[in-house]
């Protein structure tokens, strides 16, 4: 009975995290236009940072350095994934750079079977095919219209599927808000980076009070969605929390359409139904 109350609270903990994951991704679309959005991926860890560090004033907790190169791979991978889905939401439909976003389980499955040698069933195996297929039908590269954001966005599935699988390792050593907080503050040191050793970034003085309203609302939105994913991997099992995550995928395409973003045409449908699909066979192997 235990088992079955904690895998309902982490179902309702991703379903929270899904839904809010998506308005955040809608969120930081609309802020491209005024914003790079690596700058917003400055600003939206910059504000969680403050969030978690006035939780800390009120709940102390302790670090544990054991597993500490852990704790800042988790934000290093887990960055390194939000600043390539951020700049993919801003480049292409937001409802293919969350569905590219979420070829992570693939990814989970490939490293470890190459790291931790589990074996790859055959149903496994036909779940990568399938997840690889919708891929191609994704990004196009039958003479349609392939493109680089594309690549970085399944680039970014990869990073996102080495950040939560360190939080299994780390989930009973860490309090969920310091592996946030590692995730957070180095999310905010890779921009700042790129801001100050390369031209890539460009930052701004921006005195709309209304953007800044959404920077704070999405900073806001985007730590709940984090700490509900993050306790929702902690306390379920993580197949079944991996099945509930591909809820936020017509989250996304409601609210990209919403925002101007075409309906997505026969090839994206196809290939945001194949990698739910093959995502789905792989979370429940």
């Amino acid at each position: 009975m235990l088992d079955l109350k904690l895998i309902d609270k982490g179902v309702l903990f991703m379903l929270l995290s899904a839904f809010i994951g998506a308005l955040n991704g809608a969120v930081a679309k609309f802020l491209s236009d005024s914003m790079d959005p690596i700058e917003i991926v400055f600003y939206r860890n910059l504000l969680g940072m403050f969030i978690l560090l006035y939780t800390f004033k009120k709940i102390k907790t302790t670090i544990d350095f054991s597993k500490l190169h852990l704790l800042i791979l988790r934000g290093v991978f887990g960055a390194t994934a939000m600043v390539l889905f951020f700049f993919t939401i801003a480049t292409i439909p937001l409802g293919e750079a969350v569905i590219l976003n979420k070829t992570s389980p693939f990814f989970v499955t490939i490293l470890a079977y190459y790291l931790m040698k589990e074996k790859i069933t055959f149903k496994t195996f036909i779940a990568l095919v399938i997840g690889f297929v919708g891929i191609i039908f994704i990004t196009k590269p039958f003479g349609v219209d392939i493109s680089f954001e594309h690549f970085l966005g399944v680039l970014g599935g990869f990073f996102a599927a080495a950040a939560y699988a360190t939080i299994k390792k780390i989930k009973d050593i860490y309090d969920a808000r310091l592996i946030m907080f590692s995730f957070m503050f180095i999310g905010m040191l890779i921009p700042l980076g790129l801001f100050l050793f390369t031209s890539l970034v460009e930052f701004k003085f921006h005195t709309d009070l209304f953007i800044w309203s959404l920077i704070i609302f999405m900073a806001i939105i985007s730590t709940a969605s984090q700490w509900f994913l993050t306790r929702a991997y902690s306390i379920s099992n993580a197949s079944i929390i991996g099945v509930v995550s591909y809820t936020n995928i017509p989250f996304a395409v409601g609210f990209g359409i919403a925002l101007g973003d075409a309906f997505p045409d026969m090839y994206a449908l196809i290939g945001i139904s194949l990698i739910a699909i093959g995502g789905i066979l792989v979370s429940r192997k």
